[in-house]
C-alpha cells in the first residue's frame, strides 16, 4: 500500500485510496494544460506575450488584451478543454468494458449516430435554435448506442459481439451521413460538411455553459463506477461470481459514453481519433486501472484537442483549418500501428 496514498473523512465515513502514479501524472496534465492554455490565448492574428495573458486573469492587463483573451479566444480554448476531455473520457470507458484497445466510440459507431442527428437537424431544421443541437445529438448517440446494445445481445453481451455489431453501425450511419447530403440544397451541404470534419470554429460563452455541466456530471459519475469497471476487465464470469452486475453495469457505461460523445459531438462536430488516442498514453503512464487512466485520459484528450486547435488557428492564418484534421492526422497512423500490433489477438 507504500504506492497509494490514503484520503479519509474525520469520521471515517469516507475512504479512498489514490495510487501515487496516478497523482504525479494529474498535476504533471494539469500543469501541462495551464501552460498550453497561456500560449493558445496569447497566439493568434494579434500576438500577446504570455506574462500579459496572466495579467489579464489577475484583472491587470490592458482593455484590448482583456477582450481578445476573454471573449474572443478564451471561449474556444475552454470549449477545447471539455470536448477534448468528454472524448478522452468516453474511449477510456468503451476500453474499460468492451476489454479491446480498438475501442473507441467514433470506432463503434457511437459518434456516427450522433452525427446522423446532428447533420439532419442542421439541414432539415435550419430555421430551429442552435440550442437545440446538444440534445439532438444527445438523442443519436443514445439510440445508436441502445440499438448497438439490442443486436449485440445474446444471453448477454460480450465485448466482441459488441466490437463487431458497432464497425457495422459506424458504416451504415457514414453511409446515411452521406445520403442526406446529397439531397440537401448545396449551401447546407458545405456547412454539414465543414461540422463533419470537426471544428470548434466559432464556439461562444453559451457552448461552454451549454455542455459543461453535463462533461463534469458524467465523468465523475463515471469515476463513481470505476471498481466495477475494474472487475469487468478481469472477465464476466470472474465478475458477476464477486457479485458485480456485469449487465446492468456495462449498459450504463455505455449511456454515460453516448452522453458524453453527444455533448463533445453538438459542439466539436465529429472529431476522430481523440477517444482512441487519450485512453492508450493514460495507460502507458498509470496502467490499466480505470479508476486511474479514466482522469488522466480526459486530462490527455483536452491536451490534444487543445493542441491541435492552437495549431489549427495559428498554423495556416489567416485560413482556420478544422481541428479534426490535425487529430485525424495523428490519429490514424496510430489506429494502423495498434491493428499492426493487435494482429495476432
Amino acid at each position: 500500500m507504500k504506492s497509494y496514498l490514503p484520503l479519509r473523512s474525520k469520521k471515517g465515513s469516507f475512504s479512498i485510496h489514490i495510487h501515487k502514479k496516478t497523482l504525479l501524472y494529474t498535476v504533471i496534465c494539469l500543469l501541462l494544460g495551464v501552460a498550453v492554455t497561456v500560449v493558445s490565448l496569447g497566439m493568434g492574428e494579434m500576438n500577446i506575450p504570455p506574462l500579459d495573458v496572466l495579467k489579464v486573469f489577475l484583472g491587470m492587463g490592458s482593455e484590448q488584451d482583456a477582450l481578445i483573451v476573454a471573449q474572443f479566444r478564451l471561449p474556444r480554448v475552454v470549449i477545447a478543454i471539455l470536448v477534448g476531455a468528454a472524448l478522452g473520457a468516453a474511449g477510456a470507458i468503451l476500453q474499460g468494458i468492451v476489454r479491446n484497445p480498438l475501442a473507441a466510440p467514433d470506432i463503434l459507431g457511437i459518434t456516427g449516430g450522433a452525427s446522423v442527428a446532428a447533420v439532419a437537424f442542421l439541414l432539415y431544421f435550419e430555421s430551429a435554435s442552435i440550442q437545440w443541437l446538444p440534445p439532438v445529438a444527445f438523442a443519436g448517440a443514445t439510440l445508436t448506442t441502445f440499438i448497438l446494445y439490442a443486436l449485440a445481445w445474446k444471453k448477454g453481451v460480450t465485448p466482441l459481439r459488441l466490437v463487431l455489431i458497432g464497425v457495422g453501425i459506424r458504416i451504415a450511419a457514414s453511409a446515411l451521413i452521406t445520403v442526406l447530403i446529397m439531397f440537401s440544397p448545396f449551401i447546407l451541404q458545405n456547412k454539414a460538411s465543414l461540422w463533419l470534419t470537426g471544428s470548434i470554429y466559432g464556439v461562444d460563452w453559451n457552448d461552454a455553459k451549454m455542455i459543461g455541466p453535463w462533461v463534469i456530471g458524467l465523468i465523475a459519475l463515471a469515476a463513481l463506477l470505476a471498481r466495477r469497471v475494474n472487475v469487468q476487465q478481469l472477465g464476466d464470469e470472474v465478475a458477476t461470481s464477486v457479485g458485480s452486475l456485469v449487465q446492468f453495469d456495462r449498459f450504463a457505461l455505455l449511456i454515460i459514453c453516448a452522453a458524453l460523445t453527444g455533448a463533445a459531438v453538438s459542439v466539436g462536430g465529429e472529431i476522430s481519433f481523440v477517444a482512441l488516442l487519450a485512453p492508450h498514453i493514460a495507460k502507458m503512464l498509470v496502467g490499466p486501472s480505470f479508476g486511474g487512466a479514466l482522469p488522466i485520459s480526459a486530462l490527455i484528450g483536452s491536451l490534444i484537442l487543445l493542441i491541435a486547435d492552437l495549431i489549427a488557428r495559428t498554423a495556416f492564418s489567416p485560413i482556420d483549418i478544422p481541428v479534426g484534421v490535425f487529430t485525424s492526422a495523428v490519429g490514424a497512423p496510430f489506429f494502423i500501428y495498434l491493428l499492426y500490433k493487435n494482429r495476432n489477438r
